[in-house]
């Protein structure tokens, strides 16, 4: 099975429209405003969702779906919310069981109505099943038993009050596969098959296949999926080599993503870091990034003595040694299982409010595409209370060319 990249952008689009209206129905209901914060397709094995939902309580609603489109999809919210929700919604605590089916059914129905348009058919849905999960257990059934399944995953924010839920999808076969290997849905609308082939041409940056195929051997996806957890790693052991803090990574995904949302996903923290322009195949960008505190306090555990300032000269050459050790580590092993050469530019420090940080490396992506695979990662050191997040964004058409020889060896 070859995945297209730009059939996968326009599902993704779908899936975005999906989670708006979604959102609009679920703020006719609450009467509080929600907005989508992000839509993306995560490529990930059971082993990494567990870790990723590791200690999360969750409430919520799940569906079975059947006609143009087979799987699962499930509204989830953090369990100390519950009280906030019901505060919104006729009848408070004393309906929230069903309070809660309800929302959730027509959020879901909102979500999918698009995927119907496109696909020309209607999507069933089971009756709506109400449920209380910790961690990965609020994933559709499924999503842990593999070695690499899409997942969708949109999240909405309430802008008024302390109120996020999060949509997840997980497609079976059949008419999902047809899709992300770039078939049409021969039942389809003509205005939507319109729409979803300008999304195509949107996720490929509208230049056709001048610039070369974006299909890619779905099991070589799965392999990259498991090189970005082994960069992420090798990351984290370099962080412990020069620091000698332990660090752990707390979670590392392959994510298909808008590129205009990854700037968002930083945050307006402040942070501090540095960033490497990628050259060899494939070439992109890979940004390293701490949370301020998080920075001064790692930048300080490297030096002889404590810096005049958290992050002044000595604490920026000692980020930007950090950031070159780990950069290394991250790309050898793509540069390896993947058989080429990757190179990167020396560090360039950061310090600015974390969407800032990371939007001039979106930009200069997103000249050649408006959709990308993303790889973050999060680690964790004990001792110094710090986290970095590595945001990796490799050019897609020369990802796709890797990971297609990767295939035929």
């Amino acid at each position: 099975m070859r995945v297209d990249v730009r059939a996968l952008g326009a599902c993704n689009r779908l899936a975005e429209r999906g989670a708006e209206q979604a959102a609009g129905a679920l703020a006719d209901l609450t009467g509080t405003d929600l907005a989508v914060e992000v839509t993306g397709a995560s490529v990930a094995s059971g082993e990494d969702l567990a870790e990723a939902f590791a200690g999360r309580e969750s409430i919520g609603v799940s569906v079975g779906l059947d006609g143009g489109l087979d799987g699962e999809a499930v509204l989830a919210f953090d369990a100390a919310n519950v009280g906030a929700l019901l505060s919104l919604l006729p009848g408070g605590a004393s309906v929230e069981r069903s309070a809660v089916t309800e929302v959730g059914n027509i959020a879901l129905g909102g979500f999918l109505d698009g995927w119907a348009n496109y696909l020309g058919k209607a999507i069933d849905m089971t009756p709506p099943r109400y449920f209380e999960a910790d961690g990965a257990a609020v994933l559709p059934d499924g999503a842990l038993a593999g070695d690499g399944v899409f997942l969708f995953e949109s999240r909405l924010d309430a802008t008024t009050t302390d109120l996020d839920f999060s949509i997840y999808m997980l497609p079976d076969s059949g008419p999902f596969r047809d899709l992300v290997v770039g078939k049409t849905a021969p039942a389809a609308t003509a205005g939507a098959e319109a729409g979803a082939e300008a999304a195509a041409d949107g996720a490929a940056g509208g230049g056709g296949d001048a610039g070369g195929s974006t299909a890619v051997p779905y099991e070589s996806l799965s392999t990259f999926a498991s090189l970005a957890k082994r960069g992420s790693a090798n990351a984290a052991d370099n962080i412990a080599m020069m620091t000698g803090l332990d660090a752990t990574v707390d979670v590392s995904r392959l994510r298909f993503v808008p590129l205009a949302d990854v700037p968002a996903e930083v945050g307006v923290e402040p942070h501090a870091g540095t960033v490497f322009e990628l050259q060899g195949e494939p070439s992109g960008y890979l940004a390293i990034l701490f949370e301020e505190e998080s920075a001064a306090a790692i930048a300080a555990s490297m030096l002889p003595s404590e810096p005049d300032e958290p992050l002044g000269g000595m604490a920026e050459n000692a980020l930007c040694e950090l950031g070159n050790v780990m950069t290394s580590g991250f790309i050898d092993g793509w540069a390896n299982v993947l058989g080429t050469s990757i190179s990167h530019s020396p560090p360039e420090f950061v310090h600015d409010i974390g969407s800032a940080t990371i939007s001039p490396l979106v930009a200069k992506l997103s000249r050649r595409q408006d959709y990308g695979f993303v790889i973050d990662a999060a680690i964790q050191t004990e001792g110094v209370q710090a986290r970095c997040d590595v945001y990796a964004l490799p050019d897609e058409r020369e990802l796709a060319r890797a990971l297609d020889r990767l295939s035929e060896t």
